[in-house]
């Protein structure tokens, strides 16, 4: 039937995702026609191996990305800015758990870890578009305000997205599985209206307020990326699936696209955030130097000949003082 807007057809037939057995006219809801090969693991199936060893790569270089966000301590935004990368480490295991096989399809819970894993997606990607705010000054990072605001705010978007996803899943008053339109704008509409809010912001922020304009390139390499996974996810996964022969599907290229987008908003983060190193944990001292003497002719040679003097005399004083204790 072709891409429609509101539907979710064409789409699960091309890429395999998480909500599309719970999707579709049918019991058994929507298989793509080409999907990568599974691995037997223990008298179980995997499924997504390939896409799982990226899963697990993505959560190690969340975890260090977490270290450095949180090591910077007088950066400004820090601990916004950790709690998008706290959520995108918890869309990571959602999305291992569901689309693995580790929770079956068939199972009683697999629809609510779906609608969680959903949650956590649009939660994460409204968290990015709040801090793109604060280099705005909106409010005082870091305040019980604005951590609350962030928190709150996620909290209930992601429970929005949770109510729509169940409601549409277990077809709950007008909530259709046949033409999940709630679903639909919240996850291709709503998720990459805020991502564009974020770079919009990020690069007027630049542009008005940066003397150079390097960190222009990681938010535009963040860009790119996500646009290129979210393409080959949605409409080039078949032609890479029979082309490889089923060894991998667009989900592992997606993946990858997404782990270096966040990778690059990481970069970018840590390009426009200096940290005041008088005040910081562990950060090296200033290094002073004198760069040349000052000359006879000088406006300031008068009070450095007054300095010298009076350093001369603290240092009589302090020689004498000493000879008396001597």
């Amino acid at each position: 039937m072709g891409y429609k807007f509101g539907y979710y057809d064409q789409i699960c037939t091309t890429v395999q995702m998480a909500a599309c057995p719970l999707l579709g006219e049918s019991e058994i809801g929507f298989e793509p026609t080409c999907y990568a090969r599974n691995i037997e693991v223990g008298n179980s199936l995997i499924f997504q191996a390939a896409s799982l060893i990226i899963d697990i790569v993505a959560l190690f270089m969340t975890v260090i990305m977490i270290f450095h966000v949180r090591s910077k301590y007088t950066a400004v935004g820090r601990k916004e800015m950790v709690m998008f990368f706290y959520l995108y480490f918890l869309m990571i295991v959602l999305d291992f758990l569901t689309i693995s096989g580790i929770i079956p399809i068939s199972s009683v819970v697999y629809p609510y870890f779906v609608a969680a894993y959903l949650g956590a997606t649009s939660a994460m990607c409204w968290c990015l578009m709040l801090n793109g705010f604060i280099g705005y000054q909106w409010t005082e990072d870091g305040t019980a305000l604005t951590l609350w605001t962030f928190r709150l705010s996620s909290l209930l978007i992601f429970g929005l997205m949770f109510f729509i996803s169940i409601a549409t899943f277990k077809q709950v008053g007008s909530f259709s599985r046949a033409h999940p339109i709630g679903l639909f704008i919240m996850y291709f509409i709503f998720n990459p209206f805020c991502l564009l809010v974020y770079v919009v912001l990020q690069i007027i922020l630049v542009v008005n307020t940066l003397d150079e304009y390097w960190p222009l390139g990681n938010i535009s390499f963040a860009l790119v990326f996500f646009i290129i996974g979210q393409v080959i996810q949605i409409f080039l996964s078949n032609k890479i699936c029979d082309a490889i022969k089923h060894y991998v599907d667009g989900v592992f290229f997606g993946n990858i696209c997404t782990l270096l987008s966040v990778m690059m908003i990481y970069k970018y983060w840590d390009s426009i955030t200096k940290e005041d190193l008088e005040f910081s944990v562990g950060g090296k001292g200033n290094v002073w130097e004198v760069k040349e003497l000052l000359n006879e002719d000088d406006e300031f040679a008068p009070y450095a000949g007054q300095a010298a003097n009076t350093i001369g005399h603290a240092g009589v004083s302090f020689a004498n003082t000493n000879s008396q204790y001597g």
